[in-house]
């Protein structure tokens, strides 16, 4: 026998050969998935079943951490489902008044693929937006906004606009799937996962990750709680979603007759249980489903600080607007990511619904982003005034951008538009993004990008790069291949950077 052998080696090896074994590790992703199932809203916490590239996931307790110093330590995404309309937002094209119900032009679609709700169609009118649009001061020439953004304008010095945004996706399901985990087909890890894997936990009783939705005003795309699932890595590191109500957490709090010591006591039997399944199977999962239990326990008492606002003054509340005390409220939720920024949590993800307008874009386009201007203009403000804006990374995205054209009829009151994936506008703030630039440019019918494209891979290489990540290193071992958000794809923009 050779000596040099660890004294465990035969054992481990016995455990590995075994049939079930066998079957546990080519189950591993739906076994992760029945555990996500199971745990949803007991997830997140501390970094356990770490992994490094080629590395073994129940080796390390410790994160990959940063691969150079960053310059922002979490993020606050915030992700508008549906799609909003760069056109009626951000992408200023006075001259589309003039051909006002004109046919787009064949040599602008040039033959791209539209989607079958407009491709019967006998004529594609073109639709100039029947928004005003005002110029704010930025570190450049200006930022043109619409008049629905005034808030917004408000911050343009700290906004780095990306008007050359493009991606691959033509429907919502998909194309929101590829926006969060740099890939149209489900099973990816999110973003929001890899940056748990990545940089750990700051808090010991919340999670490294949190989602928090807004129901919208139009038409709301289904949101899958994959968009926020960890796919292949550990389940710890999927996203907890917040509820809004009395509740924020599924079977957080105890039951009646239930003490905390009576929970403590149940907690540490069934961590006994576990540890002793986790030295039969070895399966990181068992290890991954502790560190959730006690992530919960300790959650009992964190949550309901963080979600009560009495501690918030009153100029505070204001400034975030009338709707701040509605929970689930845009305005809410935008006060609850920056109490979540400043308590250490790493990802923040806020989804916006409703924002598909295929028809009535007018009036509902109003709403919705009357819901957000204010909000997220305040978030900005307010991170800035805390110190935290500098090390914390505000994304805003949509998944996809809208036609230049309408969908169905077109009046000058009324029009609708298109999914169009060739170009859109998104923007990021803080976290050593550029401030106050406009990056890309389309073409007169913000229909094609003209100058600097921007694919979905660069911008995560990009932001990764800004959380100390190199894209090409962070990554993690799958069924024999070293998986990473950007695929074999994405380069880092230095152009976007501060």
């Amino acid at each position: 026998m050779n000596s040099d052998l660890p004294p465990d080696f035969h054992a481990r090896r016995r455990l590995q050969l075994t049939r079930r074994r066998f079957f546990g590790l080519g189950a591993q992703s739906i076994g992760a998935g029945l555990g996500a199932l199971a745990l949803n809203s007991l997830t997140g916490g501390d970094a356990i079943a770490k992994n490094l590239l080629g590395g073994d996931p129940a080796a390390g307790d410790t994160p990959p951490g940063p691969h150079f110093r960053p310059k922002a330590k979490r993020v606050i995404y915030l992700h508008m489902e549906g799609a909003p309309s760069q056109l009626d937002l951000y992408d200023y094209k006075p001259a589309l008044h003039e051909q006002f119900d004109q046919d787009l032009p064949d040599s602008i679609r040039n033959g791209q693929r539209i989607t079958t709700m407009t491709s019967g169609q006998a004529r594609f009118p073109v639709a100039p937006t029947m928004f005003r649009f005002d110029r704010y001061a930025n570190n450049q020439d200006g930022l043109w906004l619409s008049e629905l953004l005034p808030h917004t304008g408000s911050i343009a010095k700290e906004i780095c606009m990306i008007r050359s945004m493009h991606t691959e996706a033509i429907n919502h399901e998909p194309a929101i799937t590829f926006f969060q985990t740099g890939n149209q087909q489900p099973g990816r890890p999110s973003f929001g996962a890899w940056s748990s894997y990545g940089l750990g936990s700051a808090n010991a009783n919340l999670p490294a990750f949190v989602v928090m939705i807004t129901q919208g005003i139009g038409n709301m795309q289904a949101l899958s709680a994959r968009f926020w699932g960890s796919g292949f890595l550990p389940s710890e590191h999927q996203g907890c979603k917040l509820r809004s109500g009395d509740d924020p957490v599924l079977y957080l709090s105890d039951p009646d007759g239930v003490e905390r010591g009576d929970r403590r006591e149940m907690l540490d039997l069934v961590g006994e249980l576990n540890e002793k399944e986790y030295e039969r199977s070895l399966d990181p999962e068992v290890r991954a489903r502790i560190s959730q239990y006690e992530m919960a326990y300790r959650m009992q008492m964190s949550v309901p600080e963080l979600t009560d606002f009495s501690d918030e003054d009153e100029a505070t509340l204001e400034m975030y607007g009338p709707e701040v005390r509605k929970p689930g409220s845009f305005a809410a939720n935008c006060l609850m990511a920056r109490r979540l920024a400043e308590r250490g949590v790493r990802f923040i993800q806020l989804y916006m619904r409703g924002w598909d307008q295929h028809g009535n874009l007018p009036s509902e386009m109003r709403a919705q982003a009357g819901a957000v201007d204010q909000p997220q203009a305040a978030l900005i403000k307010d991170l800035r005034r805390r110190g935290l804006l500098d090390d914390t990374l505000v994304l805003w995205a949509g998944e996809f951008g809208r036609t230049a054209y309408s969908q169905g009829a077109l009046t000058t009151e009324n029009y609708g538009r298109d999914h169009h994936p060739r170009c859109f506008s998104v923007w990021a703030a803080g976290g050593g993004m550029k401030p106050g630039i406009v990056h890309g440019a389309t073409d007169e019918f913000s229909y094609n990008v003209t100058e600097d494209p921007v694919d979905v891979h660069n911008l995560h290489a990009t932001l990764l790069h800004c959380l100390g990540f190199d894209h090409k290193r962070l990554g993690y071992r799958y069924q024999g291949r070293d998986m990473r958000l950007t695929d074999v794809f994405g380069k880092v923009l230095p152009e976007l950077l501060a």
